[in-house]
């Protein structure tokens, strides 16, 4: 059913809820994961127009895209690893199709009120822009 999920990952502990979700769905369906973080620093933001060198943060965000990768694929599942940058709903939409995903996996974090009604989220954001169907995952307590 599902042959390339694209797991997007932000780096920090809340990772782990939408990852242990995948990783039972991914090896089961036996499905190829993407894992996917989009670096959206001032240096991520600005890196090809200004040919600025790779920042630490970004190196960071490769490391650990790496690491996850390297415990998934010990569990026995095919994965590959993009680090994007630039506008995390942007990217995530473009890299699922060009990556041929069938499923787009996220983690919400539960309503920031104000920035979300200034800004919209970045789930909202991306299933408007999107026909390829998605898993999100609640790291909120309680839900």
């Amino acid at each position: 059913m599902y042959k390339t999920i694209l797991v997007t990952l932000e780096a920090t502990p809340t990772d782990r809820a939408i990852i242990d979700h995948v990783k039972e769905l991914a090896a089961g369906l036996h499905s190829r994961v993407v894992l996917l973080h989009v670096a959206d620093g001032w240096a991520a933001r600005n890196f090809e127009q200004l040919q600025l060198a790779e920042s630490d943060e970004m190196k960071s965000d490769r490391a650990y895209l790496d690491a996850t990768a390297a415990r998934l694929r010990d569990g026995g599942l095919q994965v590959d690893t993009l680090l994007a940058l630039g506008n995390p709903p942007n990217e995530i939409v473009k890299i699922a199709a060009s990556s041929q995903c069938d499923l787009i996996a996220l983690a919400s974090h539960g309503h920031k009120l104000i920035g979300d009604l200034i800004h919209g989220s970045t789930i909202d954001k991306v299933r408007h822009n999107t026909h390829i169907p998605l898993l999100v995952v609640s790291t909120v307590a309680g839900k």
